[in-house]
């Protein structure tokens, strides 16, 4: 099959992409306005990651019990400092989860302007690519969200130089530093969908990542350090054991690749 034949003029094509634009900001807003008014039940779940009941704390504090060690509680006080920062922070925070929950209606949209011009083998090959891709990146949010970040939140959160400095966090801190982790976190779980991406394109090898395994472990150590909002090494370990291990699957996937390329 081939691509569309319908032929449209450049103005015809911008008002396509115009009236996709449109909707997008539209159900983006009404997520974000719906966000906005469930302020309750929005903060409860951006602020669950702080409290010591924390399904993570829980499931480390029953593997400590059972292993016979000391399981302990935290608390950890946040704080404003601005006069307009919570009511600020909470639009922000709305427009955040409107994007989020509207975010596979935009995938849809841009996928509707551009798969007229092509052929169906593409459409197909572009939708496991942008699905795959919209699959990881949630899974690298949700990693972020119940792993990554709280453990980081939980020690920093009580680390202390001595028991006479009170850690005293602001609330544009804690949300910021989780926006930053989890947006980091899902760009990182793309590793495996553009390793295969580029497998598919030649351009990329399983022998070619394997030669250059000590370079990436630099570069992943590097890149870890950029995205993590502090400088101390549990963090950085905690962002980059999970990109080292996407590296070493992004392997075995381009291998598979490979292989299936050779059947052919």
């Amino acid at each position: 099959m081939v691509a569309s034949t319908d032929k449209q003029s450049f103005w015809e094509h911008l008002d396509v992409l115009r009236a996709a634009i449109v909707k997008i900001v539209a159900v983006a807003v009404v997520f974000g306005i719906a966000a906005f008014c469930f302020k309750e039940e929005l903060f409860a779940v951006v602020l669950a990651p702080k409290n010591d009941g924390f399904i993570i704390y829980r499931l480390f504090n029953r593997i400590a019990a059972l292993a016979g060690g000391e399981t302990g509680s935290f608390a950890v006080q946040l704080i404003n400092t601005g006069l307009a920062q919570q009511f600020i922070i909470h639009m922000k925070t709305a427009l955040c989860a409107g994007v989020l929950c509207a975010s596979p209606y935009i995938l849809y949209q841009l996928f509707r302007f551009v798969s007229p011009a092509m052929y169906a083998n593409e459409r197909k090959y572009v939708v496991r690519v942008v699905g795959g891709g919209y699959a990881m990146f949630v899974v690298g949010v949700l990693v972020s969200y119940f792993l990554i970040f709280p453990l980081t939140f939980r020690f920093l959160g009580t680390y202390q130089v001595s028991g006479e400095v009170a850690n005293l966090i602001t609330l544009d801190s804690y949300i910021s530093t989780l926006v930053l982790m989890c947006l980091s976190m899902g760009i990182v779980f793309e590793i495996p969908i553009l390793s295969w991406l580029f497998a598919k394109l030649g351009f990329l090898s399983a022998d070619f990542m394997r030669r250059y395994r000590k370079h990436a472990i630099v570069i992943i150590l590097v890149v870890a350090a950029i995205i993590t909002p502090t400088s101390d090494v549990f963090t950085l370990s905690l962002v980059a054991l999970p990109m080292w291990l996407l590296y070493e699957a992004s392997i075995l996937l381009v291998d598979r690749v490979k292989k299936q390329t050779s059947r052919i």
